[in-house]
């Protein structure tokens, strides 16, 4: 999209007031943190690319930092930090090696999310998901974990030019389903990401991973706030809000 378009503007779009009218709220999941409890095998995966290149003290506070950014971007800073002198691609493809291998191992889904995509699928919500992961990580999640039935619309950040917070994802997956921006309502755990929907122009349900960022001003502008992350959000209270705001609109 040209800098300065207005995605609701654009003509590849539908108008939001005709998407609303006729069909139920498209909804864009982020993936890793938020439909799946992935974060422990992208730490895994990291620490073991690094440990590769001689860094041995990657802790999972620093991994935190993290979430919510593409891998691309995060091993671009790591590099940087660490001083590893490798072509980004080469720390890319070692990284996606080790996760694909833990992700098929095990990937847990939460459970609430799962009711929820069970929920948006009986009502005849489109949906898609929209992550900073690789599609060959997408895939063999969603395949692992049997969401791969419902969730048929995939756009990973390498698909785009810039990754979250930049809104290329979210846009990318709403062109895809070919529905407005503005009539889409994004799930999101980390602040990039809660970041990227309100660029967009998409309404937020934010469900923080890590705590402590609850607070962060990205999730101000979230409709739907769970401060207490995964442990507070219920499917059902995220499906009837979603249903007034529909009412609303």
């Amino acid at each position: 999209m040209l800098a300065g378009m207005s995605a609701c503007a654009d003509p590849r779009y539908p108008s939001a007031a005709s998407v609303t009218a006729a069909m139920p709220a498209p909804v864009i999941f982020d993936l890793d943190g938020t439909l799946v409890d992935s974060e422990p095998n992208y730490f895994e995966a990291g620490r073991r690319l690094l440990a590769g290149y001689g860094v041995t003290d990657f802790t999972w506070e620093q991994h935190t930092r993290f979430i919510g950014i593409g891998t691309r971007e995060t091993l671009e800073i790591l590099a940087r930090e660490y001083g590893i002198d490798a072509p980004v691609e080469e720390l890319l493809a070692g990284k996606n090696r080790a996760y694909l291998e833990l992700a098929r191992a095990h990937t847990e889904v939460f459970p609430e999310m799962r009711e929820f995509v069970a929920l948006l699928a009986a009502g005849g919500h489109p949906m898609a998901v929209a992550s900073g992961s690789s599609r060959a990580a997408i895939e063999a999640v969603l395949a692992g974990t049997g969401l791969d039935a419902l969730l048929t619309t995939l756009v990973s950040a390498e698909e785009v030019p810039r990754g979250k917070p930049e809104p290329d994802v979210f846009l990318e997956a709403a062109r895809r389903m070919g529905v407005a921006p503005g009539a889409c309502v994004v799930l999101e755990d980390a602040a990039p990401g809660a970041l990227a929907a309100h660029r967009a122009g998409m309404r937020c349900i934010a469900v923080p991973y890590v705590a402590e960022t609850a607070g962060d001003p990205a999730f101000a502008g979230a409709g739907l706030l769970f401060r207490g992350g995964q442990g507070e959000f219920t499917a059902r209270t995220a499906y009837a809000w979603l249903g007034r705001t529909e009412t609303a609109a």
